[in-house]
């Protein structure tokens, strides 16, 4: 399939540690000035900025630490809403869209990175095998029962940690949000989400579900 989004050149980098799926749900705090001023000027212009998960370093910078490294295939990060309780302070929530692939990154003076990417491929749309379909059926009953919470709390601001819209029909989605869902080590998270198979990807979350008795 071709890219969801045209590529920005020089793609600006969010390197967090975590990873981020395609359609994944993403809420951030902002108050580093670097990335103050990276997601002010994205929101205002309407453009994506790059998640990539950190092998090395952490997401805020200590001072004579190195410079950070990070995978070479992240994701696309498109600002839903944007919030600033006070000065210094952004909350954003984002979800992410096209993966791609670091050609190169330069790493700026002011501490930010940039690179030029290629897009990977989006996933292929493929319903679930039968054998497969309990990953499907367990995702919408946590889904129902998150909801189902939300409502009795009162809630409405509360936010899911799956964005809709919800496809439980399609295997790239189910084990996305399930990768997302399971604790693992951001490694194998990073491996899965590189994959080009959504059925491999989702017959090895299957294996995951079955190891947490999760899903029979």
């Amino acid at each position: 399939m071709p890219p969801s989004a045209p590529l920005p050149s020089p793609l600006p980098l969010f390197p967090l540690g975590s990873v981020l799926f395609p359609d994944g749900y993403l809420p951030l705090r902002i108050f580093e000035v670097r990335y103050l001023d990276l997601i002010g000027r994205c929101h205002q212009q309407g453009l994506p900025f790059g998640v990539v998960s950190l092998t090395a370093g952490a997401e805020v910078r200590v001072a004579g630490a190195g410079a950070e490294r990070f995978a070479t295939v992240g994701t696309l990060a498109t600002i839903r809403s944007l919030h600033s309780p006070q000065p210094g302070l952004l909350e954003i929530e984002c979800v992410g869209t096209q993966r791609f692939e670091v050609r190169s990154s330069e790493l700026q003076k002011h501490g930010l990175w940039t690179a030029e990417v290629d897009p990977v491929a989006n996933d292929i749309a493929l319903g679930l095998p039968s054998d497969l379909q309990h990953a499907a059926d367990a995702l919408r009953r946590l889904v129902d029962t998150l909801e189902q919470r939300r409502i009795a709390a009162q809630d409405e601001d509360l936010r899911l940690p799956i964005a809709a819209p919800y496809r439980f029909d399609d295997c790239g989605w189910v084990a996305n949000r399930w990768a997302e869902l399971l604790p693992m080590e951001n490694t194998l998270k990073q491996r899965l989400m590189e994959l080009d198979s959504p059925l491999m990807r989702l017959e090895l979350v299957s294996d995951l579900l079955a190891r947490h008795n999760i899903a029979g």
